[in-house]
């Protein structure tokens, strides 16, 4: 891992990133991203080189909607034990969150995977339903489960969405001039590097899949800095050493065995066509909007809006920066989120709130920490 962080290295591409006279906008999608740019100091670098990041719909928990935690909600009040990720049980809904329910007595349960909420229906014989929240990347162990067969006492609420459906519907809102973009390393593992060929085709964008650690970020910003300066519109991975062009090819096929798309809104956007991952009908016995239907109808007929104030939904959609909302660390903390892009590890704000202290008190020469 050291050669990802080496010094030498990062300060040659710094040097030649300067050299280049840009001013570009870029995005990423992925909340581990964010955290590399923000905790390193990557985003002040790229400003003194020409260059703007923000961080797009890349935060699962952030852009799932209201209308889903709300589901959740209602199923907890009515007794039903709720299992999800750690994150997603602090999302403030339109009253509490889950895990505020949990505080009024509901059971609501933190879990790392599907694997720990099934086996809490196995060994407490109540019904059970497990928030599935995610992208690419963990949707295939929801997938794979259900098809290993299920308790008969367990399900799950599909919050799971595709990305690639995003992107294009972000680009082709056109809100803002982009120049590039840096594809997410864990969801690109899984569904490779075609997916994104057709937007360079489209929209003439460049485009790189990025891994994680300091380098990969100041690589992928520099390949994406030469084909913009060559005018070229390609997908380029720079995270070869896990991302395969045709993806996981196994991890796909149960995606496509399990789940059937359809179309569901994000948050900060309208409907995005083909986006969600809806468990097809032979599996609806597994599915908790089938299974609760009656129990949920009164949430379905509602219409959710966005905290006063909360500017969460821009951010996902890169129009502005975290600190742009009047909210951000005053009323809105960590200790006490307004929107879950403060509650979420991924979420741009709580990102910024968590490192952004040490870097403003820091001079730019300091900002780069790759050795830490």
């Amino acid at each position: 891992m050291f050669r990802f962080r080496d010094k030498e290295i990062a300060e040659k591409i710094v040097r030649q990133l300067k050299g280049m006279n840009l001013n570009i906008r870029l995005m990423h999608v992925c909340g581990t991203h964010q955290g590399t740019l923000v905790h390193y100091g990557l985003d002040t670098l790229f400003r003194e080189c020409g260059i703007t990041i923000r961080q797009g719909p890349g935060c699962p928990v952030c852009v799932t909607t209201t209308r889903e935690y709300e589901e959740a909600i209602a199923l907890a009040r009515k007794g039903v034990t709720i299992a999800t990720f750690g994150d997603a049980s602090r999302i403030p809904g339109r009253n509490s969150s889950l895990l505020g329910l949990r505080a009024q007595g509901c059971d609501v349960r933190v879990v790392y995977s599907i694997e720990d909420a099934i086996k809490i229906a196995e060994k407490a014989g109540k019904r059970v339903v497990f928030l599935g929240i995610g992208f690419e990347t963990t949707a295939p162990s929801t997938a794979v489960m259900i098809l290993k067969g299920l308790p008969e006492n367990f399900s799950v609420l599909s919050s799971h969405r595709h990305i690639p459906p995003a992107l294009n519907a972000l680009l082709n809102m056109g809100e803002f001039k982009l120049h590039g973009l840096i594809e997410p390393g864990h969801v690109s593992t899984i569904i490779g590097v075609k997916p994104y060929e057709e937007f360079s085709k489209r929209y003439r964008i460049p485009q790189v899949i990025a891994g994680f650690e300091p380098l990969d970020i100041l690589m992928a910003v520099y390949m994406l800095a030469l084909q913009i300066k060559n005018d070229e519109a390609k997908v380029e991975n720079e995270y070869s050493r896990v991302v395969r062009y045709e993806g996981n090819l196994k991890a796909l096929k149960s995606l496509e065995n399990v789940f059937e798309p359809f179309s569901v809104s994000w948050r900060g956007f309208p409907t995005i066509h083909g986006s969600g991952m809806k468990i097809r009908k032979e599996y609806e016995g597994f599915d908790a909007r089938k299974v609760y239907e009656d129990e949920l109808k009164d949430v379905s007929h509602e219409v959710f809006e966005d905290p006063k104030g909360c500017r969460c939904g821009e951010v996902l959609r890169g129009i502005v920066d975290s600190t742009d909302c009047a909210l951000f660390g005053t009323w809105c903390t960590p200790a006490s989120p307004v929107g879950p892009c403060m509650v979420s590890i991924e979420g741009s704000c709580n990102i910024e709130f968590r490192y952004g202290l040490w870097r403003k008190k820091s001079t730019s020469a300091d900002n780069c920490r790759f050795r830490d």
